[in-house]
């Protein structure tokens, strides 16, 4: 069938990118952190997509739930092959094409319904780096890294998550045999959702419970070979496979796992830190925390992640909101383009702000997780709940936000918006998922809350405290607010001074309930929506501090006036527009006055229209290639109808004029006399 698509673009659309001031390349080039990294990103696209059937993305669609999961295996290997070949012809040795290509961005397009590959190469592969001696670094990481072995990371199970003490995998250690014999004692304890483990990994980094002599040692990692190498055949003892459907991630290929008896050699326990010695002597871990580093980088990634599913779904709205005409504002006008609609503005423009701020937020934090790091190896260990809470508080905030915000745009789409082609679907099952794992959010809000309660008792105390909570100190003053300025700083400082007295609240709070004979952990308990709406506000004053001081600081020192107008404009959206919906609680603590929320309310309409003819080259900064979105809405041209109709005409259903139902069931049903 010959495509009705134009080679020509929707006039509307080539209105908007005409009459923008705004230069999206500078955007571009801002976000993708730099001229040689956008060139670069761009190279790997066309040839990652070099041979990509048309309508490859919309196909994929109507596959069953095997062939989704065998397309994506064929799909990921031959783009592997790829960018190995490319990273070896411009970077031996370098990680920047290979692997990383294989679970950025660019490879959503690769992998519609995301991929069996990338808890391999984000967790699997960085857990022996980080958790493994030199010796077992040595060994694993390079067969690990060119994928002649493929892993998985089988923390979580069927009866526990986010509590890691409640795992109930068991790991006995023989010291006649030097081996570890590893079992799951029950139902509960099968591990189950890691990705790539239902018929893609055949090693697994195993979370157990350590018992040396029937004494429990804690928590470790042990490396387990799931799999034969040749045959793909499950070894003795082990019971695996798929776990079935989900919301979406349909080809990630999340898998149970069940062990009997399944023995492996002393050195296939990751020993970085916690050591067993031949004989079986326990060695502890300098401190038991180091182990949760790995998910700090993880939950980092995560935010990553989820903030450019949000900034692709703003990139389909926004795309499609120039396109679409409907509802005059005055009767007789002609029908706008609906992103004239106010209304239209707000489902859209601050999901923008929102995906660059955590963006930007993941970033900074990346950094801290990298100071961290080097501190650790000098052994130094004082800023490693910091960087966790942060973390914690960053994937929380963003996925929270992300997926309402994914949401929203759906509906700002209208009745397309709902449409599989539309593509917004699978970018929702792709950010939701995310709300749950690698730390379920109300648990971390609640580690992030203890995180808190120990920050305010050292500053009661007089001890010295973690930068990242200075701002405790306004807490210990009621109404020591500076005067509402409207300034950014002064919105800020709002945040930070709430975020305070959030903190004094539920310490308050937490402390009155164990004083009056609560046990410390039925008081955390009682306290929890307390703690939990601290912890909010800890993440929410760092987004705001980090949003201003990436677009008024020297990271966007290269944009032209109108480019640096605009991102500034963004982020006075964002911080208007986050004050207006926390208004409640700033108020308990702040006494801004009628005409202060009047001014915050006109600034955010203001906000709204200097953003409204700037939004398409806005969204095209962040340089989404139409194989990416994958969506009928928001393609590049604009051209949404004839693609609507287009996808609807590749319905399997549409192959025959009349169903095979029709003759079976339904001439007979309506011949019928009821």
């Amino acid at each position: 069938m010959a495509s009705i698509v134009p080679s020509t673009h929707n006039p509307d659309i080539v209105k908007e990118r005409k009459n923008a001031t705004c230069k999206s390349e500078e955007i571009a080039v801002w976000y993708h952190g730099g001229v040689d990294k956008l060139k670069h990103k761009r190279e790997i696209e066309k040839e990652l997509f070099s041979d990509f059937e048309k309508d490859y993305g919309i196909k994929h669609e109507y596959l069953d739930h095997e062939g989704v999961y065998n397309r994506a295996v064929e799909q990921g290997t031959k783009a592997a092959k790829k960018l190995r070949r490319l990273q070896k012809e411009r970077n031996p040795g370098g990680k920047e094409i290979w692997p990383r290509g294989i679970y950025d961005a660019s490879s959503f397009g690769i992998f519609p319904a995301n991929s069996p590959f990338t808890i391999h190469i984000t967790m699997f592969v960085d857990v022996l780096k980080g958790q493994g001696t030199p010796e077992q670094v040595e060994k694993w990481v390079g067969l690990a890294e060119n994928c002649n072995i493929i892993g998985t990371y089988a923390q979580t199970e069927l009866g526990h998550g986010t509590n890691l003490r409640g795992i109930q995998t068991r790991a006995d250690y023989d010291r006649k045999t030097q081996e570890f014999v590893l079992n799951t004692p029950c139902l509960q304890a099968y591990k189950w959702w890691p990705g790539g483990l239902g018929h893609t990994a055949n090693y697994a980094n195993v979370v157990a419970q350590l018992y040396i002599d029937g004494e429990n040692k804690g928590i470790q990692m042990f490396l387990v070979q799931v799999r034969d190498l040749e045959t793909h055949m499950p070894l003795p003892g082990i019971d695996i496979g798929e776990i079935g459907k989900k919301i979406g991630m349909h080809a990630v290929n999340q898998g149970f796992l069940g062990l009997k008896n399944v023995r492996i050699p002393r050195d296939q326990m990751l020993m970085k830190n916690a050591k067993v010695m031949p004989d079986g002597t326990f060695i502890e871990s300098p401190d038991t925390k180091l182990t949760y580093m790995t998910m700090v980088y993880t939950r980092c990634l995560i935010v990553k992640m989820d903030s450019v599913y949000l900034l692709e779904a703003a990139t389909i709205a926004a795309r499609y909101s120039a396109v679409r005409r409907q509802s005059p504002i005055n009767p007789d006008d002609p029908e706008p383009q609906i992103m004239d609609h106010v209304t239209q503005q707000l489902k859209i423009f601050p999901e923008i702000a929102s995906g660059v701020a955590y963006d930007v937020a993941a970033e900074q934090v990346l950094e801290y997780y990298n100071e961290t790091m080097q501190e650790i190896n000098n052994g130094k260990y004082t800023r490693m709940p910091e960087a966790h809470a942060l973390s914690c508080a960053l994937k929380v905030l963003c996925t929270t936000d992300a997926c309402a915000g994914i949401e929203r745009l759906r509906l700002a789409c209208g009745g397309h918006g709902f449409m599989t082609a539309a593509n917004i679907g699978n970018i929702y099952g792709n950010a939701v998922a995310a709300y749950t794992y690698e730390g379920e959010n109300t648990v971390l809000l609640l580690q992030i809350g203890r995180f808190l309660m120990k920050s305010w008792s050292y500053l009661v105390e007089g001890k010295q405290m973690l930068n990242s909570v200075e701002y405790l100190r306004q807490g210990q003053e009621k109404n020591s607010f500076q005067k509402w300025d409207n300034s950014w700083e002064c919105i800020i400082n709002a945040f930070k001074y709430t975020a305070a007295h959030k903190t004094r609240i539920a310490f308050e709070s937490f402390s009155e309930r164990m004083m009056a004979g609560q046990t410390q952990p039925e008081a955390f308990n009682n306290s929890g929506i307390e703690l939990t709406q601290a912890a909010e506000y800890h993440g929410r004053q760092f987004v705001a501090e980090i949003f201003c001081k990436a677009i008024t600081g020297p990271r966007s020192a290269n944009f032209s006036p109108p480019t640096k107008a605009v991102m500034e404009t963004l982020v006075e959206l964002y911080l208007v527009h986050i004050t207006l919906r926390h208004l409640s609680d700033i108020l308990r603590f702040i006494p801004l006055t009628e005409a202060d929320v009047k001014s915050l309310q006109r600034r955010l309409e203001v906000a709204l229209q200097k953003i409204r003819p700037e939004a398409v080259a806005l969204t095209d900064g962040f340089d989404f290639d139409d194989r990416v979105l994958n969506s009928v809405l928001g393609a590049y041209d604009g051209n949404v109808y004839e693609r609507i109709f287009e996808s609807a005409k590749m319905s399997p259903m549409n192959k025959k004029p009349v169903q095979d139902s029709f003759e079976t069931y339904l001439k007979p049903f309506m011949k019928s006399q009821l």
